[in-house]
């Protein structure tokens, strides 16, 4: 086993009503001090199913460029599809450790995908109060089943419907984002690998914490992927960063959260700016998101677009494979 569990840790925490010093934050980043209490942020929430496309493309290049993250509701997703996935990932998370484990990140290994808990370099070696399980969904070639719970025995099925299901709202959103940027349809998504566009699941629990006004679940970041589409559950602890304060994001049924991911605020030149996000934890009950992290392939370059460099408005960021990113975001390493 790669390190203890948090669901482990939950278990013993609650009958003290502690929690490791591990997991107590610093100061500047408690929720309890840093959270503005009583007030939710309501991000932009975009309807897919609006007709008037021009309208659609002004309210997700505002979004983007003002939030770096908004909710789109009418998708064309099955609510009984995300309930399902919703379903089947929780049932992974509560069946016996033992089982779990069988798909756990081998020791030594350098990749994402598997069950576990520690992701990154955290600064003072705090760590986050959550256990997940990273997989890749598409495209077929970039799947390694190895990594997918065999129970429950739906789990496979309802993951490949969704992947499927979401493949064609991802493309509307990159459409919509290209026009906001004054370029065709297909050209942010071509310059972001195209079809060789790679589609990460990860499934996080947050198991109820003693103390949630000490810990986090997931440290603030932002996103490496070019977008992230994100299904919670119904338990609040997704917070956006906005005018210098943490804000609790609003919860909508059925709504995806869309955060903007680096490589498109790269490849925008900064227009489009990736959303600055934690996750807070809670104390009664279990907090589960799945977030999709659509990523370059690992070779791919990306840099600003020069559709939209100029003398006025020269590069801002460096043009680099996926992969060197990735490994200086992951060390905390200058890009």
């Amino acid at each position: 086993m790669e390190v203890e569990r948090v669901q482990e840790i939950a278990s013993l925490s609650s009958l003290k009503g502690t929690i490791p010093s591990a997991f107590i934050r610093l100061e500047n980043e408690q929720p309890a001090i840093t959270t503005i209490h009583g007030v939710l942020l309501e991000v932009p929430v975009i309807d897919l199913s609006n007709p008037d496309h021009q309208s659609l493309v002004a309210s997700i290049s505002e979004a983007s460029q003002n939030w770096g993250i908004f909710q789109v509701v009418n998708h064309g997703i099955p609510s009984e599809l995300i309930s399902k996935l919703q379903k089947d990932g929780k049932e992974f998370f509560e069946l016996p450790q033992e089982e779990k484990e069988k798909i756990a990140k081998p020791i030594g290994y350098e990749g994402v995908e598997g069950y576990g808990t520690k992701l990154q370099k955290e600064i003072e070696g705090k760590k986050g109060w959550v256990d997940h399980l990273f997989h890749r969904v598409w495209p077929p070639s970039a799947i390694n089943y190895h990594f997918w719970p065999k129970n429950p025995p739906s789990y496979r099925d309802t993951n490949e419907k969704y992947a499927q299901s979401l493949i064609p709202v991802a493309d509307k959103l990159f459409g919509l984002l290209s026009r906001g940027l004054g370029l065709e349809d297909g050209e942010l998504k071509q310059g972001l690998g195209g079809e060789e566009l790679t589609y990460i699941l990860k499934i996080n629990y947050y198991p109820p914490c003693p103390c949630p006004e000490l810990a986090l679940g997931v440290a603030p970041h932002t996103d490496m992927s070019s977008l992230t589409i994100l299904v919670p559950n119904e338990v609040q602890g997704l917070q956006v960063f906005k005018d210098d304060h943490w804000y609790d994001v609003a919860y909508i049924p059925n709504a995806l959260i869309v955060h903007i991911g680096d490589q498109i605020e790269i490849l925008s030149n900064g227009k489009y700016k990736s959303v600055f996000h934690r996750s807070t934890v809670n104390k009664d009950k279990t907090r589960m998101s799945w977030p999709m992290f659509l990523e370059p392939p690992p070779e791919f370059e990306v840099g600003p677009m020069p559709k939209l460099t100029s003398e006025e408005n020269p590069p801002k960021y460096k043009t680099k494979k996926f992969k060197d990113y990735v490994y200086c975001k992951l060390n905390k390493l200058p890009q």
